[in-house]
């Protein structure tokens, strides 16, 4: 890795959809503002979008309302929901490349390497929305034995309708996890994408409309926070918010929730997942594996392995061997073959990164490879490899949602354990031994959603994600995502 920032020649060209979707029409903001989409690689202007407020949320919800009460959504079959998910993977897939070119432009994640790109995000979009479509006609209740002369049986229907926030780091597989339970249950959807990354997810709109999804389905308004995402989280009219976030956010989000109309809420929220190294696991596995942990989308990923524990007696060689990893990342534009690490999402990110990174070095954490400000335009940082990080540092705390690993000594399993427990998150987690029976007893004690044994950012449709403590709550994947979005409703007939 060198000071080196590798800018494209020629970014490929895609048209913008810019305006709002609502009631299966694309239109301008009631206001008529508009604010401005850069990419995060030169800092220069992508598009001006349509703004979204409280009273286009309002026209939104009031589409997907009677989309769900009185349109034809709430009469076809759960077959035909599932019918209609399908054609809209088939047109992901026939755009697939345009849409992972949106996100790369919009996000600034690589486009083309054998690290990470948005092709690989574009697998999972197109692997979660189809897992989903087969999920839509096998939602059902049980027949109950209940005592008497009484037929029980339980329904699982729709929640209702649905306001859902989505965060910026993946624009589109987010989308996805949302969308996809919430249709195949049979809901209705207002969806707002984070102000810095709208473009790809307001792409997918246009082919929710060309799959055939009755108006008003599925309604999408890019704006702010405080604004479009405040009046979503507040309004009196939706039965359920999903928000994906910062903590922090999440808890204004839960607050407006119950102070509106006590909707159900789900929340993905911040984590500081450790990575546990005993001396017994394959070194170059978990050195490789803690690299992907933490470097993964810039380290701008939730259940990033940002708190990394290494045994005393490997201690010195993971780190020798980590940095020479960290050395070989390639920084740049997107759209440059082989970059392994883009910028990171906006200057107000870029410089909350840096903050940590010398306060990592104010606190007496030692610096391996990186910690330096790069002199370009574009919003990149040095992958940074901290070593000899003490509980109490703000680096080992508190969520950086950058390129920082934190690298610290432990000597044995209680001890690390309840270090690795020590924390107001509980999303992640990961272990490397060959010993099972260590590998079971640990992700037993480990307060976390997810635990790793020997790999890391391992995902998929099937396998639930959500998280402990201030990671939020509920589960999106699975079957269990199924239960997000339905109620359980008991029918007990007199015979």
């Amino acid at each position: 890795m060198s000071s080196e920032i590798h800018q494209a020649v020629e970014i490929p060209k895609v048209r913008f959809q810019t305006k709002l979707l609502i009631n299966g029409q694309w239109v301008d903001a009631v206001s008529g503002k508009k604010f401005p989409t850069h990419n995060p690689a030169t800092g220069e202007l992508i598009a001006h979008v349509a703004e979204a407020d409280k009273a286009d949320v309002d026209l939104a919800v009031k589409a997907a309302h009677d989309a769900f009460y009185n349109g034809p959504w709430g009469k076809i079959g759960a077959r035909e929901r599932g019918i209609l998910l399908f054609k809209l993977v088939d047109l992901i897939e026939k755009n697939k490349v345009e849409l992972a070119i949106l996100e790369s432009l919009d996000n600034g994640k690589p486009h083309k390497n054998d690290f990470y790109t948005s092709n690989a995000d574009l697998f999972l979009v197109i692997d979660c929305l189809r897992y989903y479509a087969g999920w839509a006609d096998k939602i059902h209740g049980k027949v109950l034995p209940v005592r008497g002369d009484f037929h029980a049986f339980t329904r699982h229907e729709p929640v209702g309708v649905v306001g859902q926030i989505i965060p910026w780091n993946f624009p589109l597989l987010m989308a996805a996890w949302k969308l996809g339970p919430a249709l195949a249950c049979g809901c209705t959807v207002v969806l707002k994408p984070a102000e810095q990354t709208p473009l790809s997810v307001l792409r997918l709109g246009e082919l929710i409309v060309e799959a055939g999804f009755p108006p008003g389905v599925v309604n999408i308004l890019p704006g702010y926070g405080p604004t479009a995402g405040a009046a979503i989280a507040s309004h009196p009219d939706l039965d359920k918010v999903a928000f994906t976030g910062s903590t922090e956010v999440g808890k204004i989000v839960s607050g407006l929730a119950a102070k509106s109309n006590r909707k159900r809420v789900s929340l993905g929220l911040g984590g500081k997942s450790p990575a546990i190294i005993f001396d017994d696991a394959d070194l170059d596995v978990a050195v490789q594996a803690a690299h992907v942990g933490l470097f993964l989308n810039m380290g701008q990923c939730c259940i990033a392995g940002s708190r990394v524990y290494v045994h005393e007696k490997i201690y010195d060689e993971f780190l020798k061997k980590s940095a020479e990893l960290a050395l070989k990342l390639k920084l740049g534009n997107a759209f440059v073959e082989g970059v392994t690490q883009g910028p990171l999402i906006s200057e107000e990110q870029y410089e909350k990164v840096l903050q940590y990174i010398e306060s990592g070095k104010q606190e007496g954490a030692r610096v391996v490879v990186g910690g330096q400000k790069l002199d370009s335009k574009g919003y990149f940082v040095q992958p940074t490899i901290f070593a000899d990080v003490k509980e109490e540092m703000k680096i080992h705390e508190e969520e950086i949602f950058g390129p920082v690993m934190s690298v610290s000594k432990f000597t044995d399993l209680e001890e690390v354990v309840s270090r690795a427990n020590r924390s107001s998150y509980g999303l992640g987690a990961a272990v490397f031994t060959r010993d099972i029976s260590k590998a079971h007893r640990i992700s037993s004690q480990i307060r976390a959603g997810t635990v790793y044994v020997n790999c890391y950012n391992v995902f998929d449709a099937a396998c639930p994600f959500g998280g402990f403590k201030q990671s939020g709550h509920g589960r999106e994947l699975g079957e269990y995502g199924l239960e997000l979005y339905t109620e359980v409703k008991s029918v007990i007939i007199k015979l």
